[in-house]
């Protein structure tokens, strides 16, 4: 296992830039990393991704120079095990509205005595080749990133006693699924959905916790970051998106 370059810089307090990406092709993992990008996050939520298509992704990131993440679609042990075991360094899990929720999270990715994760010879502890198996599971448990998402009112509501959790690292916002949860179904852009985002803000970094959501521009990610912000995510597609609408700008009808 890796050192996980990305918490180093989080824990720094550096502010840290990486995509979301529901593809299965390796080969965008190592445009992300090459590129020069902190992390990588693998989109298992909302892209058609397997578990065995896990350890191809992690692979090309690890190559490539950037920290492979994932978001897990549903809080379930077993799968997050497999993510871990692959070579994952952290994940992001969506809609975590308790304490019990966090508090599950936790034990899914740390080993004893923070967690309960099964240890086996897998790829993430270098099949048990390398480090004997107290100094593997003391270093898994100190590189590993537990990110739970804040998307919805339950879960600000439930935020200070979810900050609270022994184990958790941080925690990002979903502005979009905030902003529906609030009825705005139209985007987070509303005064109401940034009073709801600065109050995350406040309680998260009140517990001297991580925080990040979306930036989609480079003035968005300033104006984050001046808010005390560091994990700043955007997509694969919208960076895409964005540069080809710049590149395009001299074409005629």
């Amino acid at each position: 296992m890796k050192e996980n370059q990305l918490k180093n810089r989080l824990l720094a307090k550096k502010p840290c830039f990486g995509v979301i990406s529901p593809t299965t092709d390796a080969t965008i993992c190592e445009y992300v990393g090459l590129s020069g990008m902190d992390f990588y996050m693998i989109d298992a939520e909302h892209g058609a991704i397997t578990a065995s298509d896990i350890s191809h992704l992690v692979r090309a990131c690890e190559l490539s120079g950037c920290t492979p993440l994932a978001r897990v679609g549903d809080l379930n042990t077993a799968l997050i095990l497999q993510y871990m075991d692959a070579g994952v360094m952290g994940v992001m899990m969506p809609g975590c509205t308790s304490a019990a929720e966090v508090e599950k999270l936790v034990a899914a990715i740390k080993y004893p005595p923070w967690g309960k994760r099964g240890l086996g010879p897998v790829r993430a502890a270098d099949y048990m080749m390398k480090m004997s198996q107290v100094e593997y599971v003391s270093f898994a448990n100190a590189q590993t990133l537990v990110l739970p998402q804040v998307e919805d009112l339950e879960g600000v509501k439930n935020l200070r006693e979810m900050v609270q959790v022994e184990g958790v690292d941080g925690f990002i916002i979903g502005p979009r699924d905030l902003a529906m949860s609030m009825g705005f179904y139209d985007g987070p852009a509303h005064p109401e959905v940034n009073a709801v985002i600065a109050e995350i803000f406040d309680v998260v970094l009140g517990a001297n916790k991580i925080i990040g959501t979306v930036a989609g521009t480079p003035a968005q990610a300033e104006a984050l970051i001046e808010k005390g912000a560091t994990f700043l995510l955007n997509s694969v597609q919208g960076l895409l998106s964005g540069a080809a609408k710049t590149f395009m700008q001299p074409r005629t009808p």
